[in-house]
């Protein structure tokens, strides 16, 4: 299970739960009442550290889709081992913090008789250049361009895994992979839809608001607000449900984390899913006039690779396809 794409599921998850936990509840309460009750201090962690969870989360969606792309199209380049996930882990939240940090700077509580409005209060007021640009800014980095990211790449491998054919004789083990993969991407895609369809309102609302103010005075325009807002926040309840409908990895390594609960009960078949070797054997044979090409490749992912490649080639230097070697677990 510790895996590349396992330890950014794990990242994903404590996202998720930290903007849950920090954010939802708090910010409900606030905007229920209109009175901030917390106090300075936790104004400026709740526009902070959830925040910052928020776009670690959005983050780890993408590096997963790049990680994919990697494990798919390019097979036999190496993967990333365990301490450069943890890098590339710390680096997201290293850029998560950076683009949190400003809200945090400015964030301060202001009493308006009656009620206590924890707010950010930028240099030139809201709606001013500094607002505006660090809005923008925020919708391109952590919503555009990880969906452009998320978009291309699962374009890629979705081409790669339905649209590609091998030649020669594909055997039981190779149509497993090519299956197992196919899930794997149905479901990332299926968290990635769900993330953009659900935060789309909350920057519309946000984009709208900074041209026009007077959206705000709307009568209505509180309950619009808590709607989109529990949109957006919804999005963290929905993927380990995603998670555990679509992958039946997940659902066995579920069980087994939690084989310490009476009511869960680990069945032989999920043993045998977290303990599969993909083994499989792939020829290819291709003719061309009086010139062939003959490629078998065993795959074991117990750290063995036995390759036997025996190529004629072209005086034009012309290279045969290359059949897409599925080694990598999903």
């Amino acid at each position: 299970m510790r895996t590349v794409t396992n330890y950014l599921i794990v990242n994903l998850a404590f996202s998720d739960v930290s903007m849950a936990t920090f954010n939802t509840l708090f910010n409900f309460v606030y905007a229920l009442h209109n009175d901030w009750y917390f106090g300075l201090g936790y104004c400026r962690f709740q526009n902070f550290f959830p925040i910052t969870a928020m776009f670690s989360s959005i983050y780890s969606m993408a590096a997963i889709a790049v990680d994919r792309y990697m494990a798919i199209i390019h097979p036999l380049k190496p993967r990333l081992s365990s301490t450069s996930t943890k890098v590339v882990i710390a680096l997201i939240w290293a850029v998560a913090i950076s683009l949190a940090f400003p809200q945090c700077y400015y964030s301060v509580t202001i009493f308006y008789y009656p009620r206590t409005v924890c707010m950010v209060n930028w240099p030139d007021d809201y709606g001013g250049t500094h607002q505006l640009s660090y809005q923008f800014a925020v919708i391109l980095l952590i919503y555009l361009l990880p969906l452009l990211v998320m978009l291309v790449t699962y374009s890629l491998v979705g081409q790669s895994l339905w649209g590609g054919h091998i030649p020669g004789e594909a055997t039981y083990h190779y149509h497993s992979q090519i299956t197992a993969k196919r899930k794997v991407v149905k479901m990332m895609v299926v968290v990635v839809v769900t993330f953009a369809m659900c935060w789309l309102p909350y920057h519309i609302y946000f984009i709208l608001g900074s041209f026009n103010r007077d959206i705000y005075k709307q009568h209505y325009i509180q309950q619009v607000y808590l709607a989109i807002f529990w949109l957006a926040m919804s999005s963290t309840m929905y993927n380990p449900v995603i998670y555990c409908c679509l992958n039946q990895r997940f659902r066995a390594g579920f069980r087994h984390a939690f084989a310490w609960c009476p009511f869960i009960k680990v069945s032989e078949e999920d043993r045998m899913e977290l303990q599969h070797t993909h083994t499989f054997r792939v020829t290819m044979t291709r003719s061309h006039r009086n010139d062939s090409t003959y490629a078998h490749t065993s795959i074991k992912t117990n750290n063995t690779l036995d390759t036997n490649l025996s190529v004629s080639t072209q005086p034009d230097n012309t290279k045969s396809p290359a059949a897409k070697l599925m080694q990598h677990s999903c």
